[in-house]
């Protein structure tokens, strides 16, 4: 099994085990590093001289990625991962880890596990920025989602938004979240939107701070083609994927939609999202 790992810079505290599980991958495959974190690594002690290491564009036919960090650093090689069939297995130092499957103290039994087969894949819908003003957009994709944001002023933005080419309402306020199931528990539920099974087929779009009261979050289906045009006083507005922001010029019009591929998340075969709710959001904790 030929391994890519890739992670955050924020492992210190997690040195002596991080460099324990190196040596592991190092012996259970072929192992290569994504040539920023394999600076890292030696950075801090960790010898990874007689590894290869992977650059932004290419997974080089690996067949397992290993995110190490939160869910904001396997979000960064998402696209990647979906574009190449690769599945990823997330292995949480951050915080809250939602795409995550175990921390690093269970990570050699998590790759057992998955050598054995026994393990879940779970292929996650993806967004995909069609178009601006009618041009094709090159692969950009989101895994959360794709949000629509004011810039440069403290006047409400003025959303006209259509789903499959039929006028749905014109949203008014600071912005408008387009969300998949993967992104519902991310800036979707922070704007009030609805927390999503991660496998059901649909969108959320939420409206952030709506001017009006009536302005309510929806769920349309998956497949839905979904166009806004973005109106402001102010000359532009800003378009976050994943939170890469784009600026475009106020009038612009977007076209978003389903990307043509899914993230495949592996997880434990036990997992429930259920449980994660309530681990990570404190559901029927002791309030008192």
């Amino acid at each position: 099994m030929k391994i890519a790992l890739f992670g955050n810079s924020y492992q210190e505290k997690y040195k002596a085990q991080l460099g324990d599980f190196v040596l592991y991958l190092k012996q259970a495959g072929e192992l290569i590093i994504e040539e920023n974190f394999s600076k890292y690594l030696s950075k801090v002690g960790i010898d990874t001289n007689d590894v290869p290491t992977f650059g932004n564009d290419s997974f080089e036919g690996a067949s397992l990625a290993v995110s190490i960090g939160g869910d904001g650093t396997l979000l960064s090689k998402a696209a990647l991962m979906a574009r190449t069939s690769t599945p990823v297995v997330g292995v949480n130092t951050g915080h809250l880890g939602y795409l995550a499957a175990c921390r690093l103290n269970e990570a050699k039994l998590m790759i057992e596990n998955i050598k054995a087969g026994n393990c879940r894949h779970e292929d996650r819908t993806m967004l995909q920025l069609v178009s601006i003003d009618g041009k094709p957009c090159d692969n950009i994709v989101a895994l959360n989602e794709i949000a629509i944001l004011r810039q440069d002023t403290t006047s409400m933005i003025t959303i006209p938004t259509t789903i499959n080419g039929t006028m749905l309402t014109t949203y008014k306020g600071d912005g408008l979240v387009i969300s998949t199931p993967t992104g519902s528990t991310a800036y979707n539920m922070s704007a009030g939107g609805p927390i999503i099974m991660p496998l059901t087929s649909c969108l959320a779009l939420t409206p952030i701070s709506p001017h009006s009261l009536t302005m309510r979050p929806i769920v349309v289906a998956d497949d839905s083609e979904i166009v806004v045009t973005i109106n402001t006083r102010a000359k532009w507005i800003q378009v976050s994927v994943d939170g890469m922001a784009m600026t475009l010029p106020s009038g612009s019009t977007v076209k978003i939609a389903q990307a043509p591929y899914k993230l495949s998340v592996i997880q434990k075969v036990d997992h429930n999202f259920a449980n994660t709710l309530r681990e990570k959001l404190l559901w029927g904790a002791d309030q008192r």
